[in-house]
């Protein structure tokens, strides 16, 4: 009778769960599908690429298969000036984000723009690819789309990459894999909430802002600042590599954990890392016996702060 009462007991459990479930992931996601894209989800997904977690391509969070972004003020092709205008570089065999094959994803309006005057069904993964977003009218409305450069002004990745420092490259699709890896979302939220977080965090998100974004990293239990708009409060590079380095270096009593492992064994210059050093350093700034704290590595270009600093700083 007892285990009886308990397989029930257990079945009304699960049932429960599941049903929970479905009311907060299943049922938002039908709301997001059913809202056209922003022009700032626009750009996230063109920035981020298909997957932010686990994935045959990446399996192991290493960041790879992530697309570029450059600030472009010049025409690759022709060098001729141009409004600066962001490029978001697919390298052939870099998995596209999935509003390039699934269109249907960016909603009315942008995915008819995005398709005719876009022309980005034309775009293939084999040959890779570069995107710019623009603004055009469909039946009145202005709306944000997603336009395919390699095929409308033959700007292939090589190119635009050979024409831009490697300082001018944004490897955001990479940082944000680091940021999903290392579980930073524990801690800090993308999502202010439409309290007094306006005041402090700044505006929340809408729901257009997330289509073809996997995962969203809304965060869990907030126990430090919300991340939603940090690159518009604070876009200096020195403090963030200070700041994930040793968060002490900015912030004496933070409890959030040093990141010093992400900047490998080489710096930008391609010299070791003493870690041991560094730290002896830092410890007898702690005590007094250092006026300044040892200098923080500049990290290399390929390394996982470089990436992680880039995601962060893009987050406007």
């Amino acid at each position: 009778m007892a285990f009886r009462e308990y397989k029930i007991g257990a079945r009304m459990f699960g049932l429960a769960l599941g049903g929970s479930m479905m009311i907060t992931l299943y049922m938002p996601s039908l709301d997001i599908s059913s809202v056209g894209s922003t022009e700032y989800g626009v750009r996230k997904s063109l920035s981020f690429g298909r997957v932010g977690g686990f994935s045959l391509e990446d399996p192991f969070l290493r960041g790879w298969s992530k697309p570029k972004t450059v600030l472009l003020k010049k025409d690759p092709r022709t060098g001729a000036s141009i409004d600066p205008t962001y490029a978001y570089i697919y390298e052939p065999g870099t998995r596209f984000t999935s509003s390039i094959p699934h269109p249907r994803i960016l909603g009315t309006g942008v995915e008819e723009l995005s398709l005719e005057k876009g022309r980005i069904n034309e775009a293939r993964e084999a040959e890779g690819a570069v995107f710019v977003v623009q603004e055009g009218r469909f039946d009145g409305k202005k709306y944000p789309y997603i336009e395919n450069a390699t095929a409308t002004r033959s700007w292939t990745p090589d190119v635009v990459l050979s024409s831009v420092k490697e300082s001018d490259i944004q490897k955001i699709g990479s940082g944000k894999i680091m940021f999903v890896r290392e579980g930073c979302w524990w801690c800090h939220t993308l999502l202010p909430e439409e309290t007094q977080d306006w005041q402090v965090f700044g505006a929340p998100p809408a729901l257009g802002d997330f289509n073809s974004e996997t995962p969203t990293a809304f965060g869990s239990d907030r126990k430090a600042p919300d991340l939603l708009h940090i690159g518009s409060r604070n876009s200096s590079k020195e403090w963030m590599m200070m700041h994930f380095f040793n968060p002490r270096l900015v912030q004496l009593h933070s409890i959030m954990p040093r990141f010093d492992y992400f900047w490998g064994e080489k710096d930008a210059g391609g010299n070791r890392i003493d870690y041991g050093k560094w730290r002896a350093e830092y410890a007898s700034y702690t005590r007094g016996e250092r006026v300044y704290p040892p200098d923080v590595p500049q990290p290399a270009p390929d390394s996982d702060a470089r990436m992680l600093i880039d995601f962060i700083l893009s987050l406007k």
